[in-house]
């Protein structure tokens, strides 16, 4: 079945008790999840929505990246990923999927940790695309710390906000000159902006400031014709859950929303297919919440 066929959202994926017991360190790979993402390989179906749009996925490799990539693909699209080094498979597996779609896939292994590091990544998208119509800022990284405050180093609070923020700021300045009107930039947000746990403090922060440096870039852009949106997932099963929470939070994850149960990555896809299209042409700084229900209060 593919994303348009009418389905029962609680039952239409995996629940809670099938995650049970399971740890990775960290950044996590999708083939050692149980079960494995849905990623929509064999369920997205496009329409020519991005016919030859030329977009920069970061956090390209697996999960939400994966699948939007998959989706973008599909959809007309040719992609530039960006990833952490040591996930070098799951990237050539995500740009396999492009390929098979008859489109483009560009790698770009890098710590987005440097301004330098976001440059490069702008001017090989540039040197390979000619221009970028879609940034889509979707690295990120949290770790679960059942202490909150205290628990957080001030190694761990400067890398959640150097992936997080900071090269989000770096991306998007370096981007801009390359965007002709008509162009977006997408940022993923989180639940965690609205309703933060302490033990994600650090990561809940930096989310709440992507909510709010959408809102400004959006205004920043709009005389230049390029629009700035943001999703907001709640829970969604992809490695960085095993790979950053105790077992006993991943034995309960996303079972506490009104759905019962987390998102694949798969759901995630569409509001960004959105977003990047046509369709969404009088859209400009927005957050659009996927949460299984969880309000963004």
């Amino acid at each position: 079945m593919d994303q348009y066929t009418l389905q029962d959202p609680r039952t239409q994926y995996p629940t809670p008790d099938q995650q049970r017991g399971q740890q990775q360190e960290h950044p996590g790979t999708d083939e050692a999840m149980t079960p494995e993402p849905d990623h929509g390989e064999k369920t997205y179906r496009g329409a020519d929505r991005l016919t030859d749009r030329k977009a920069v996925i970061t956090g390209g490799d697996s999960g939400i990246g994966r699948a939007v990539a998959i989706a973008f693909a599909r959809e007309g699209a040719d992609v530039v990923l960006s990833y952490l080094p040591e996930e070098q498979q799951d990237a050539e597996e995500t740009a396999a999927h492009v390929r098979d779609a008859g489109r483009q896939a560009v790698l770009v292994p890098g710590d987005l940790r440097t301004e330098q590091a976001c440059r490069e990544l702008v001017d090989k998208a540039v040197e390979e695309f000619g221009r970028i119509d879609v940034l889509v800022n979707n690295a990120a990284y949290q770790m679960s710390q059942d202490e909150g405050l205290l628990g957080i180093s001030s190694e761990q609070f400067d890398r959640v906000f150097k992936t997080n923020l900071y090269a989000m700021f770096w991306l998007s300045k370096a981007a801009v000159a390359h965007m002709r009107p008509g162009a977006t930039i997408i940022n993923t947000s989180s639940i965690q902006a609205f309703q933060p746990s302490p033990q994600l403090l650090d990561y809940a922060a930096s989310k709440g400031a992507i909510v709010n440096f959408t809102k400004a870039l959006a205004q920043d852009l709009a005389e230049k014709g390029i629009r700035v949106n943001s999703v907001a997932p709640g829970p969604v099963w992809t490695p960085l859950i095993p790979a950053t929470m105790p077992a006993e939070k991943v034995d309960s994850f996303g079972g506490d929303t009104p759905l019962g149960r987390a998102a694949q990555p798969a759901e995630l896809a569409p509001p960004y297919v959105f977003f990047a299209s046509q369709e969404s042409s009088y859209i400009t700084g927005e957050t659009l919440g996927v949460t299984g229900g969880k309000p963004l209060t």
